[in-house]
């Protein structure tokens, strides 16, 4: 493609992003005009897309995925500093040792900058439509809370962890937009969900890097689809018999309060997903939960 012609078209996410910098001698200042022009033909206006919103026509399904979705958006920006901190962190671990590990690792900290931005869209527009409502308000208090910065972990099972939640944003906010009679109410759920397989790709494109470096075992993706999909695992959320008090951070999927509503959902969508996005990761495919832990226990007994 001759560099004319490489500037204006519209960016990709990477999928074999440690290849990239080790075979195909690409470089940060390559891959980060990349992300950017993914990022930039991507954008949206949340005021716009509130402008279509016939507020009188909204059900309470509606109201209660809304006022779930704003108060959830919140912990995004607390994950999103984390990012950076650990893509950061192992970047300077690997400098000497594997610089297109570390280049992966650096790509990963820049892109998150964009996530975050992407991310206050969907909180701003949530809550400001619940606040226009007249729906329960969001205190100071649970809004500095819900800010918490999680503890750090191992790099892959951080990028794995997030590209679960990303996969639960997106099916959940499909269904919303599938369940919503309102077109403008709609055109939200559809756009946050396109945004969160944006984040989704990512996220596996990052984490695959991770596996094809060498130096972090599968076995930690799978550890992190175990604590997901296990018996009243994490994916649960709130439905769980019992919720940690976790102390250090929120988890938006253990707070989510639908009342007597019964909220939209494809759990069956979900662990597709998550088993397409580990044979990505990995490259070892499984088709059912029980897979999973089998391959996980062999894993770690290897």
């Amino acid at each position: 493609m001759a560099f004319a012609d490489s500037l204006l078209d519209k960016g990709e996410i990477i999928p074999d992003l440690y290849d990239a910098f080790s075979k195909k001698g690409r470089s940060l200042i390559d891959v980060t005009w990349e992300q950017h022009k993914f990022h930039e033909q991507r954008r949206w206006s949340a005021a716009e897309l509130l402008k279509d919103v016939n507020f009188d026509n909204l059900s309470k399904v509606d109201m209660v995925c809304l006022w779930n979705a704003g108060k959830a958006e919140l912990t995004t920006k607390p994950g999103a500093d984390r990012l950076a901190r650990v893509a950061d962190t192992e970047c300077r671990r690997w400098l000497k040792e594997d610089p297109a590990l570390a280049a992966c690792m650096q790509a990963c900290g820049t892109w998150s900058r964009y996530w975050n931005e992407e991310e206050a869209y969907h909180e701003n527009i949530f809550n400001m439509m619940a606040e226009r409502l007249g729906l329960e308000h969001i205190s100071d208090e649970t809004f500095i809370e819900y800010r918490k910065v999680f503890p750090d972990d191992n790099a892959l099972r951080t990028m794995f962890l997030l590209v679960t939640s990303e996969i639960i944003a997106t099916v959940n906010y499909l269904r919303c937009a599938a369940a919503t009679q309102e077109p403008g109410m709609q055109a939200i759920f559809k756009q946050v969900a396109a945004d969160e397989a944006q984040h989704m790709r990512y996220f596996i494109s990052f984490a695959k890097a991770l596996v094809d470096s060498g130096k972090y075992p599968a076995k930690d993706a799978f550890a992190i689809a175990q604590l997901f999909l296990r018996e009243d695992g994490e994916m649960q959320g709130h439905k769980r018999k019992q919720i940690e008090n976790r102390g250090t951070h929120v988890n938006w999927w253990d707070h989510l309060e639908t009342g007597d509503i019964v909220a939209p959902d494809d759990v069956g969508q979900k662990h597709k997903m998550i088993f397409s996005a580990l044979e990505k990761v990995t490259g070892i495919r499984v088709s059912c939960i029980a897979e999973i832990e089998e391959t996980w226990m062999e894993l770690v007994s290897a």
